[in-house]
């Protein structure tokens, strides 16, 4: 008996997903800005994305709303198109090199950061496991940090999701 109910806590997820569609996923991401990622589907085109991502020897936080189009490619509906946009803030580190006639030394400086986000990808939805794996690409800029003004065209990441 306990063996069926583990058996049905594993499978019927995925088969009551594949019917209705998912809700939520998680995921992780790589690449210049690797972080952890919540999705929360609002409908089967809208969503919204909250990342914690590390960069900089710093630590973001990006809120990003998403529209996902599954019509774009005739040969599979399993290959959706996302894009999107948000906003971010956090911090980032970094070290400055003082010198003194003879002696260099470091000090540690940290700033508060803020920016906006574009967002476009690629996703691969398996339905046979509630799992996807994308590529995307999150060009940002921000305000303050070391440099006043910083731009970011090409934050390439690879990301992998489940799915519930």
């Amino acid at each position: 008996m306990r063996r069926i109910l583990i058996l049905l806590a594993f499978t019927l997820p995925s088969i009551f997903s594949n019917a209705q569609g998912y809700g939520h996923a998680v995921g992780i991401r790589g690449g210049l800005s690797p972080g952890f990622e919540y999705r929360f589907y609002t409908d089967d085109v809208n969503s919204y994305k909250i990342l914690l991502s590390t960069r900089d020897r710093g630590l973001q936080l990006h809120a990003l709303k998403e529209f996902h189009r599954y019509d774009l490619f005739d040969f599979s509906e399993q290959l959706v198109f996302f894009y999107g946009a948000g906003i971010h803030a956090g911090y980032e580190t970094w070290d400055v090199v003082h010198y003194d006639y003879t002696t260099r030394w470091y000090s540690k400086k940290t700033s508060v950061i803020a920016g906006m986000d574009g967002l476009a990808g690629l996703e691969y939805v398996f339905y046979e496991i509630p799992l996807s794996v994308g590529l995307e690409v999150k060009p940002y800029f921000e305000l303050f940090g070391r440099e006043t003004f910083d731009l970011q065209l090409f934050d390439f990441a690879f990301t992998v999701k489940y799915l519930f």
